[in-house]
């Protein structure tokens, strides 16, 4: 594109032919890693436009005013090359996170990613992308676990990607499956992954363990709640920073009471008592998950503590209820946040369905189950990670 605006400023051509020719070397070249970013570049990539490069050129100029914040003239230039050329899969790929995010078009952002993925169906990245939208839609699990099931040879080439198809077998209730899946693969750790499948792991051995106690045979339940504990070292890290592991001392605790152990129940119940009992907005990855604090109060209940266990559960019933109108921001140089941030979040709303949660989770304590249901099915709708089949969490009963 360069040379052949420069040749045609300096007239170094007497035909046109020489011209067309660099063009067509240009709008033919693979555009992997080719990412225009100056602003000289403008007049370059206009100057081919004109003179009839509609293909890459307007992709290449739509990325550059899209990263200057020039969104509409960017899915502008973007909309004609995918025209132009509409076998350009990723041009569909841009326009579907313009749509979502700056046109708020959801439908259509829709439509735009899942023809670029049908355009390239070996690209992880953008299966990844399109599961991350359907989750923001509100698909169900099953609709989700199927897309994953039809693309299986997909699932491994990112560790992310196979963490948030893990996520979905243990949130279905396959942990056996989940758990296989965790064991057979070497996962690496990455900016903003951190404890993901950790927890994994020790949701997947956690509803192991629940469904042996249904069975009556607390010994195994033991054993692989005992495993929880101890990560492997092909999980690619370790415990995070005050980790306290409260809902598998709780299930501990009551395997041992079940097998007439009680000194050894009590110790896994005081254990179970541990960590902050103030309940965080779990914004970002190292934010205690809010059903710790619940497990706490179980947890002082066995141990004959009934104040203490619902001083618990009326302070998560509390903070949601103080903090269920908060506006809320990420702050702009925000790391570590849990999601794969590619379509915008709406914190506000999603603050909203927390609220919601962590008051659910309080008359959950409470025993007070008709109004817990309530506030589930609140978050549930406000929210479509809230949602009953998407949102894995072991309950005490």
């Amino acid at each position: 594109y360069y040379m052949a605006y420069i040749s045609a400023a300096g007239q170094l051509f007497k035909d046109g032919e020489a011209l067309t020719e660099l063009f067509l070397k240009a709008e033919s070249a693979p555009a992997d890693y080719c990412f225009p970013n100056k602003l000289e570049d403008i007049a370059v990539l206009r100057f081919a436009i004109e003179h009839g490069c509609k293909k890459k050129a307007p992709y290449y100029l739509g990325n550059l005013f899209y990263d200057k914040f020039s969104f509409k003239e960017a899915v502008s230039l973007w909309e004609l090359s995918a025209r132009e050329e509409p076998g350009f899969a990723t041009v569909h790929r841009n326009l579907a996170i313009a749509y979502y995010n700056k046109k708020k078009d959801a439908g259509a952002a829709k439509e735009a990613l899942e023809r670029a993925f049908r355009l390239d169906p070996f690209d992880a990245r953008v299966f990844l992308e399109l599961d991350q939208l359907y989750k923001k839609l509100g698909k169900s699990l099953g609709e989700r676990l199927a897309v994953y099931a039809e693309h299986k040879e997909l699932r491994k080439q990112r560790d992310d990607l196979y963490v948030e198809y893990i996520t979905l077998l243990n949130e279905d209730g396959q942990y056996g499956e989940a758990l296989s899946c965790i064991l057979s693969h070497h996962f690496h750790p990455w900016e903003g992954g951190e404890g993901k499948i950790t927890r994994q792991y020790e949701e997947a051995l956690l509803g192991l363990a629940r469904e042996k106690m249904k069975e009556k045979d607390f010994a195994k339940a033991e054993e692989l709640l005992n495993r929880a504990l101890v990560y492997p070292d092909n999980l690619g890290e370790g415990k995070l920073e005050g980790t306290k592991d409260n809902h598998l001392y709780y299930h501990l605790g009551l395997c041992c009471m079940e097998q007439g152990r009680e000194e050894e129940a009590k110790g896994f119940f005081t254990l179970a008592t541990l960590g902050t009992d103030e309940p965080a907005g779990a914004m970002y990855y190292n934010d205690q998950p809010a059903q710790m604090i619940l497990y706490q109060g179980l947890a002082w209940e066995k141990l004959g503590e009934v104040a203490r266990a619902k001083a618990r559960f009326y302070r998560l019933v509390d903070y949601g209820e103080k903090h269920l109108h908060d506006h809320v921001e990420i702050d702009y140089f925000a790391v570590s946040l849990p999601d794969f941030l590619v379509f915008d979040e709406d914190y506000t709303v999603r603050n909203r369905a927390h609220c919601y949660y962590l008051m659910a989770l309080g008359y959950l304590g409470l025993k007070r189950m008709e109004k817990a249901g309530v506030y589930f099915r609140k978050a549930a709708n406000t929210h479509p990670a809230y949602r009953a089949d998407s949102y894995g969490v072991s309950f005490p009963y």
